[in-house]
């Protein structure tokens, strides 16, 4: 039986997931008092950050109901003991001369710090941030990232939504005759895109829909002249295009770098299914993204958020101007006539929407549960389009492992109203390529 530990936890885990007290099992859980006074800095904010800041308090406030958190109060049956405890008798003699404890992560490393002086057991600080982490390690101090939340070990272990199969000549040439052929592969998920590859051709090859095992492999329904004038150029985006046309898949989500084409794809597509009225799928088109260097100040009115805003949005409206031939007029109109629409995320998680398409851009930034209250907010005949890049994260609080874009690729992945796609090639002009890898 391991020893029991003692851990601190920094104020990014619990703004990152406020139910982490119960990720700890019978080990016990000190909190400095200069957490209590951070997390509350956050309480008043519109977003997720806010949202566990309040959840913590009100943890807190429970477990004070039930004994003392300055003597330390049972978290649950079978977990340990929550306690607060004062960085009062600490003084900059209990840290090396280059950290200062008048900075607030300098004095919970101190805390820590100090308790694993006088502690008969472990003591670990357990932090998102990765700079304290380094800090803490190089003090000597036994220091962790908050796992609780990753769904994959890491970014390159994504589920990439398609693969290679190698297969008989014949059944490549009845898979273009047929338009459809079976294929026995258990390993394969609902939705999982294909590439057959001839075992004699390496270069011959087609491309196909896995749907589920009591149904053939599918030829995609990608139109070779391609869509609002943007054409496939690599496997990857015919399978993404083929996934935002298909009226059967109703959330998808895309990965890719920037140039990779998963933005322009997508409005490419939603333009397809919503401007021609006597083919329509949808009524109307809602993009959004989040806005993270915002982050605290969404609490504006609504004039000021979308002036604030417009520079963070300004990318969706440019992308749209050049998928309609530069015609700011036609766009304008349509944005006018509310049948295309682009808005604050902040928005977005209020309503309930049904009969739309919707795209949200850089989910890279949002946290699972931010992901979660957007899509259980989709009404009937809608589509939803998550899309970002793992590797460009902003907000401090998620990972590439740990964000809400990586969680709804890994929870839905073998849904069959889902379907994902990883797009690894760039398709920017060769100058932008060649600076992309090189500058």
């Amino acid at each position: 039986m391991s020893r029991k530990k003692i851990y601190v936890l920094d104020t990014s885990v619990y703004l990152t997931n406020a139910e982490c007290i119960y990720a700890f099992k019978n080990n016990d859980i000190l909190v400095p008092l200069k957490v209590f006074e951070e997390v509350d800095k956050h309480k008043k904010r519109q977003d997720t950050v806010g949202a566990q800041a309040r959840k913590i308090i009100r943890i807190w406030d429970d477990l004070r109901q039930k004994g003392s958190i300055h003597k330390g109060v049972r978290i649950g049956k079978g977990l340990g003991m929550v306690r607060s405890v004062s960085a009062g008798d600490i003084s900059q003699k209990d840290l090396p001369r280059d950290l200062d404890i008048k900075i607030p992560d300098h004095l919970i490393i101190a805390t820590a710090f100090k308790l694993q002086k006088e502690a008969e057991t472990k003591v670990i600080l357990v932090s998102r941030d990765v700079n304290m982490r380094v800090i803490a390690d190089a003090i000597g101090l036994v220091s962790e990232d908050f796992q609780n939340n990753q769904v994959v070990d890491n970014s390159d272990n994504i589920y990439t939504g398609y693969s290679s199969i190698l297969v008989d000549d014949q059944i490549i040439d009845q898979f273009y005759e047929r338009k459809e052929v079976y294929l026995e592969r258990p390993d394969l998920v609902l939705n999982q895109y294909v590439m057959l590859v001839s075992n004699a051709n390496e270069k011959k090859t087609a491309l196909g829909r896995y749907v589920n095992a009591a149904t053939p492999l599918r030829q995609l329904r990608t139109p070779k002249k391609g869509i609002w004038g943007i054409k496939p150029r690599n496997k990857e985006q015919f399978f993404l295009m083929d996934a935002l046309m298909n009226p059967e898949i109703e959330i998808i989500t895309a990965i890719g770098k920037a140039g990779s084409g998963k933005t322009v794809v997508a409005l490419a597509t939603a333009l397809e299914q919503t401007l021609d009225k006597t083919t329509a799928e949808y009524s109307r088109i809602i993009v959004s993204r989040p806005v993270q260097p915002l982050g605290k100040e969404i609490g504006f009115l609504p004039g000021e958020i979308n002036e604030k805003m417009s520079p963070w949005l300004m990318p969706i409206q440019d992308n749209l101007q050049f998928l309609m031939g530069n015609d700011k007029v036609t766009l304008d109109m349509y944005l006018e006539a509310g049948t295309i629409e682009i808005e604050a995320l902040t928005y977005i998680r209020g309503r309930s929407i049904a009969n739309a398409f919707i795209i949200i851009d850089e989910c890279q930034n949002l946290s699972m549960h931010e992901i979660k209250t957007i899509i259980t907010r989709i009404g009937e005949g809608t589509k939803i389009v998550l899309i970002g890049d793992v590797e460009q994260i902003d907000n401090i609080y998620v990972n590439s492992t740990t964000n809400g874009l990586t969680h709804a690729v890994e929870k839905f992945k073998n849904f069959e109203l889902a379907a994902h796609v990883t797009l690894n090639k760039g398709e920017r002009s060769r100058v932008a390529s060649y600076a992309a890898e090189h500058l």
